[in-house]
C-alpha cells in the first residue's frame, strides 16, 4: 500500500507545483507559452518545486489519517496550516481560496468543523475536491463500507465546502480513484462510476443533479477542448480534471494538459496528478520534477506513517 499512497500524493503535490508558477493565466496565454516542464516564481514568486493550499491540505488530511479518522484532528491540520503554515513548502499559507479562507476562520472561532464550511450553492470552489484523495486510501485498506464512506467525505468535504455539488465531486472522484486503486484502467474505472448515476443522484435534487449532466449523460472524453472549462467551479475542475485523465496516456500528459487548460492550473493538476500518480505509479511521475519537490522528505514520511497506520 506505500506504493500506491505515495504515488497518489506524490501526484497530487507535483501536479500543484507544475501548475502554480501560471495560475490564473489563460489557455490563450498557455497557447502561445505552454508550460512543458517543471518552472518556477510567476504568479505566486514561489522556487520551483513549491506547492499551494492543494498539496499543503491534501498533506493535512494524509498526516491526520496516520491517527484514524477523527474530524476534529483534521480540522486542527487545517488551522495549524493556516496559523503556523503546517505542511507548507515556506513556513506560511498561500493561494487560499476564499470559502477555505472564510471556514478556518470560523473554525479559529471556536466552530464546530460540521458547521464551519459554506453551504451556498455560490461556495462551490474546488476547495474541498482538491484535497479529498487520502480519504480513498482509508477506505480502501480500511475496507470502510459505504454508508460510511459517504459520511466521511460529506464531513471532510464540508469543513470548508459542504454544499451538495462539492460533496458529491468528492464522492464521484474517490469513487473513481477506489476502482484506480484497486487496478481498474482510468477508462474503465470512470465507465463504472458513471453507469451507477442513480447512486449519486439520490443524494441530489433536479437543479443539481443538472450541473453533473456532462459528467453522467455524454461522452465527456470527446469534448472538444473548447467545451473543457478550467475554472475554479468545483464542476468545471472535476469535468476537466476527468477530461485529462481520460486524454492522456502517461502522469506526465495528463498533467501538462491540465496545466495548459489555462485558469485554475495547480488546482486541476493537482486533482488529475493524483489519480494519474496511482495509475502509472511513482516511479512514472518525472524524477527530474520529483527532485525539486520543496520538503521531499516531509512527504515521504507522511506516505509512509499512512502505509504503516492503514
Amino acid at each position: 500500500n506505500l506504493e500506491q499512497i505515495k504515488s497518489g500524493i506524490w501526484g497530487v503535490c507535483v501536479g500543484d507545483a507544475l501548475g502554480l508558477p501560471v495560475q490564473f493565466k489563460s489557455r490563450s496565454y498557455l497557447k502561445q507559452k505552454p508550460v512543458s516542464d517543471m518552472i518556477g516564481y510567476g504568479t505566486f514568486n514561489m522556487p520551483p518545486g513549491s506547492w499551494s493550499d492543494d498539496g499543503s491540505l491534501t498533506l493535512c488530511i494524509a498526516e491526520s489519517l496516520t491517527r484514524g479518522y477523527n474530524l476534529d484532528d483534521i480540522a486542527n491540520n487545517f488551522k495549524k496550516w493556516y496559523q503556523t503554515g503546517f505542511l507548507t513548502p515556506s513556513g506560511k499559507a498561500y493561494d487560499i481560496g476564499g470559502s477555505t479562507d472564510s471556514s478556518v476562520k470560523r473554525l479559529l472561532n471556536g466552530s464546530s468543523p460540521l458547521q464551519s464550511g459554506d453551504f451556498n450553492i455560490e461556495a462551490n470552489g474546488n476547495g474541498s475536491l482538491m484535497r479529498t484523495l487520502p480519504l480513498a486510501f482509508y477506505f480502501h485498506f480500511k475496507k470502510i463500507d459505504e454508508q460510511n464512506k459517504y459520511k466521511i467525505i460529506k464531513e471532510v468535504s464540508a469543513i470548508t465546502h459542504g454544499h451538495p455539488l462539492s460533496v458529491i465531486s468528492c464522492y464521484i472522484y474517490i469513487d473513481i480513484a477506489l476502482l484506480v486503486i484497486e487496478g481498474f484502467g482510468i477508462e474503465e474505472s470512470f465507465d463504472k462510476v458513471i453507469s451507477n448515476k442513480s447512486k449519486y443522484y439520490s443524494l441530489l435534487n433536479s437543479k443539481e443533479q443538472a450541473y453533473f449532466e456532462n459528467i453522467f449523460s455524454k461522452d465527456i472524453k470527446n469534448f472538444s477542448e473548447a467545451m473543457i472549462k478550467s475554472s475554479g467551479f468545483v464542476i468545471d475542475s472535476l469535468e476537466a480534471s476527468i477530461w485529462c485523465l481520460l486524454n492522456s496516456g502517461s502522469y506526465k500528459d495528463a498533467v501538462i494538459k491540465a496545466v495548459n487548460l489555462g485558469d485554475d492550473t495547480d488546482t486541476i493538476a493537482a486533482i488529475a496528478g493524483g489519480i494519474a500518480g496511482v495509475h502509472y505509479g511513482f516511479d512514472k511521475i518525472p524524477q527530474n520534477w520529483i527532485q525539486v519537490i520543496a520538503k521531499g522528505k516531509e512527504i515521504n514520511e507522511i506516505c509512509e506513517n499512512l502505509a504503516k497506520s492503514i
